[in-house]
This record gives C-alpha cells, structure tokens and sequence, in this order.
C-alpha cells in the first residue's frame, strides 16, 4: 500500500482514479443539473397525467407509473449532483449520487424487454407464451436486481476499505455487473428478430392501438439508445484506470451530460411521445395464447349491442312515422267519402223532390 493512500483522510475515502462527470463545480453542473430537472419534472408529470387519466377510464397501465419512478429517480440524481457541487469535499454526498446514476435506468431496461415480449406474444404466441420462456424471463428480472444491489455494495465498499485486494474484488464485481446489464439491454433486439423471423403458425392475435410494425419501431428504438447508455457506461468501467488528475475524454462533464442524461430524454420522448398507454396496452388476466383475442372479442361483443339498439330505434321510429302516415291518408279518404256520401244523399233527395212535384 502506497503512503498516500496510507494518508488519505477517511473513512470514507475519495477515489484517486478519475470518474465520468468528474469533480462537479457550480459552473457547469449547477445550471446543466437545474435545466435536467425541469424537463424530468416534466415528463413526471406528464406520465401521472396520463397514468390517472387511463385510471379514471377503468385502465391501469401500470408502465406510466414506472416511468414516473424513472424521471423522479432520476430528479433525486440532479439534485444530489448540485448539492455535492455545493460541497464537493462530502465524500458521502459523492457516494449517493453515483449510486443513484446507476439505479434509474434500470426500469426503462426491463420496460422495454417487457415490450418486446408482448410483440412476440401476439405474433408467435405459442413461442412468447411458453413456461420456459417465462421462466427465463423470471431470472433475467431477478438477475437485474441482483446486478443493481451488486453494483451498489461495490461502489460503497470501496470508499469503505484501502485493501488492494477488496478494491480489486469491487472493481471486477462493477465490471461483470455492468457487462450483464449492457447485455440485457440488447434482449429485446433477439425477441423482436424471434417475432419476426419464426414462421407463421396462423395463430396471430392483437393488442392496443396502432400497427405491429410501428409497435416493434419503438421497441427497437428504445433497445438501441438502451444499448448506446449501458455501452458507454460499461466502455468507461473495462477502460484502464487513471489517476484523478489525468483523466480521459469520457471522462468529461460533456460525455457524462449527453450519454447519461440526454439519452434517457430521448428514451422517454419516443416512450412517452408513442403514447405507450394505447399502443401496448394489455387487459388484466392476460396469461395465455388466445387471451388478447378473446379480449378483444369481448370489448368488441359489449359495444355491438349498443348498434343494434340504435338500428332498433332508427327502425321503431320509421314505423311510427309510417303508421301515423297511414292513419293521416286513412282519415283523409274517410273524410272525402263522408263528403261524397252525403253530396250523394242530398242528389238523391232533391231528385225525389222535383218528382213528387
């Protein structure tokens, strides 16, 4: 062990190796941060709004509501970044905030996979419905968390500890979680080539709004700025350590900004922008092959009703106004029968009048 790690002040202790986004400073990160934290406060909002007006129709598309999870998570990680700003000696303030930047886009992740699977359920849903499949599902979704509570215990052990040894363990345990997660990201391309490339069985179904060809454009959207985000984290993880005072170009405020912060805004324009709520929703009760259709049939059963009762009144007032007409054209000949009648009669009676005279 070196003496000047002998001598550093801690627990805990600051990194000598360089980090992306570096040391933040008032300017720039303060303004940047600020800025950050209204358009997520923005796309918070607008996914509640659309999460509680789906409500109040009797739908719950619960994915809003991650999203809304995302974009405050992702607050609570600018804020955090100001205040360390304001104190950039809090080694603990340091600590949050890297955790938090590695946390929140985790569920953009699996939302996405989630998507992807829904694709290939309705046009393969033999495929995308088998227990195995489900099953791998399952582990993946366990094995992201495990990979996230990985990643935090790493990064808090090692400004914990100056054992070689244990640095080195945190280090390759950040790394095999990262490369996990960048690998995870790219699922949804390999679901989306299973849709697309098996053969038809005919047993196709449908769900939400909207083409299955544009459905499948956003998955792989998302997928390739999922790839783009997790890839440069992981890039930067496997590159060489350098010290603080000698740091590479991705480790700058700008690469750090743009690969983190405005990718995930891109994510969530295309998420929230699609409107996610029509395209990809799914009833409650959905287990099976067959249930997207049989859902769809049944909302389709509940509104023919409603076309027959209109049919029904449309035909029960065409007969009214034809019996009041027929009664109308009956009272008048009535009328003009009673006129002849009694036209007759008064011929009749003048004619025996001039016979008697």
């Amino acid at each position: 062990m070196s003496q000047q790690q002998q001598n550093r002040p801690g627990p805990p202790y600051r990194p000598l190796t360089a980090g992306v986004g570096g040391l933040p400073t008032i300017v720039p990160d303060v303004p940047v941060s600020a800025v950050l934290i209204a358009v997520f406060l923005g796309f918070a909002a607008a996914n509640m709004a659309i999460f509680q007006y789906n409500r109040r129709a009797g739908r719950k598309f619960l994915p809003s509501v991650f999203l809304f999870g995302f974009c405050m998570a992702r607050v609570a990680t600018l804020v955090l970044r100001i205040a360390w700003a304001a104190r950039p000696t809090n080694v603990r303030l340091s600590i949050a905030a890297n955790i938090f930047v590695n946390a929140g886009v985790l569920i953009v992740y699996v939302l996405d996979l989630l998507f992807a699977l829904r694709v290939l359920r309705a046009r393969r849903p033999r495929v995308g419905w088998h227990p195995a499949l489900r099953a791998t599902c399952a582990l993946l979704y366990a094995a992201i968390a495990a990979a996230l509570v990985m990643v935090i215990t790493a990064i808090v052990l090692s400004v914990y500890s100056l054992n070689p040894h244990t640095l080195q363990v945190c280090r390759d345990i950040q790394l095999a979680a990262g490369t996990y997660i960048l690998v995870f990201t790219t699922l949804p391309v390999f679901v989306l080539a299973a849709a697309y490339l098996l053969p038809l069985s005919g047993d196709e179904e449908a769900f939400g709004t909207g083409s299955m060809a544009a459905k499948a454009a956003i998955v792989l959207a998302v997928a390739c700025l999922s790839m783009l985000n997790a890839g440069f984290r992981s890039g930067t993880a496997w590159a060489r350590p350098r010290p603080s005072n000698d740091p590479a170009w991705y480790h700058g405020k700008a690469p750090f900004y743009v690969f983190n912060f405005v990718v995930e805004i891109l994510m969530l324009s295309i998420l929230t922008a699609t409107r996610l709520d029509k395209r990809f929703y799914v009833p409650d009760g959905s287990k099976g092959p067959g249930d997207y259709s049989r859902h769809v049939a049944l909302a389709g059963s509940n509104r023919e009703p409603e076309g027959e009762e209109g049919e029904r009144g449309e035909e029960g007032e065409e007969g009214k106004e034809g019996e009041e007409g027929a009664r109308g054209e009956e009272g008048e000949k009535g009328e003009k029968n009673d006129k002849d009648e009694k036209g007759e009669k008064g011929g009749k009676s003048e004619e025996g009048t001039l016979n008697n005279a």
